[in-house]
């Protein structure tokens, strides 16, 4: 269970999943070897016991859903797998010492439409959601729906994977919040492709009326005028923002399961988890 994400089917339910985990649980109970010199007896007949990591990863399972119930994303709009995917990768940030922002994990969820507030801020020490907004893809990224992304130099279109805010400045934009590409294959170029989190008129719902759809930016995260200073002010300095696209070839070492589990339970991680 090293590495690889944590794939959940894309059509269940919160609820439908959680009924599921002890299938899972029993799947292991069944199948996982004992520990040297353990047993366990049920009704006279000797069973074998699920081995730390299966148990392990039954319970972070268990507290991914708990949190994504608590803090209400279903309800939101975003599924489980896509907030599965960004906590994993925002645990294995943590784990790197790159975040300075841990209050907050931002979202986005590039498989909807652009009509859509797809645009999500978590405070994940409090379990709330801080923000739910509409967000602007690339103009190359596609018309309504973003279907192809890129991490090349004057490409516009959308970058996938995680990234680290950085500081603000005024920009053509007004306040707009530099970004770091923490994927070396997918948007490792953001910084350098001046990909921002900042504000646009043509992101709102008086646009989506007209047109059916937002507008397009230049490959940038672009947010409402009318709230994206307080959001980029909550999300600003360190901390973790992941596009999520679900058609696209995104395979990242930031989806490392083990990682992510050490991490949340505060255990030692293997020194060979990012070799």
């Amino acid at each position: 269970m090293k590495k690889g994400k944590v794939r959940l089917r894309k059509k269940w339910s919160g609820r439908q999943v959680k009924k599921a985990i002890p299938l899972f649980a029993s799947f292991f109970l069944a199948h996982s070897p004992l520990p040297a010199g353990s047993t366990m007896q049920k009704q006279g007949a000797t069973v074998v016991a699920p081995n730390s990591e299966a148990l392990k990863f039954i319970q972070f399972e268990l507290e991914v859903y708990d949190l994504y119930e608590q803090i209400g994303l279903e309800q939101a709009g975003l599924s489980l797998e896509v907030f599965n995917q960004a906590l994993v990768g925002y645990l294995n940030l943590l784990h790197a010492g790159l975040v300075q922002n841990n209050r907050t994990l931002t979202i986005a969820d590039f498989d909807k439409s652009s009509s859509e507030k797809r645009f999500w801020v978590i405070d994940i020490q409090n379990k709330v959601i801080l923000h739910q907004s509409l967000v602007a893809h690339g103009k190359n990224s596609g018309w309504d729906v973003a279907e192809e992304f890129s991490n090349v130099i004057q490409s516009e279109k959308s970058s996938l994977g995680f990234f680290v805010t950085q500081n603000t400045y005024q920009g053509r934009h007004g306040l707009s919040l530099k970004l770091v590409g923490m994927d070396e294959d997918y948007n490792k170029n953001a910084y350098d492709r001046n990909i921002v989190v900042h504000g646009a008129e043509y992101v709102s719902e008086d646009f989506v009326k007209q047109h059916g759809r937002l507008g397009r930016s230049q490959g940038c995260p672009a947010l409402p005028m009318k709230n994206h200073k307080e959001i980029i002010q909550d999300i600003k300095d360190g901390s973790v923002l992941y596009l999520h696209a679900s058609k696209a070839d995104y395979n990242s070492k930031l989806l490392d399961t083990e990682v992510a589990m050490n991490t949340f339970f505060k255990q030692p991680v293997p020194a060979y988890a990012y070799n």
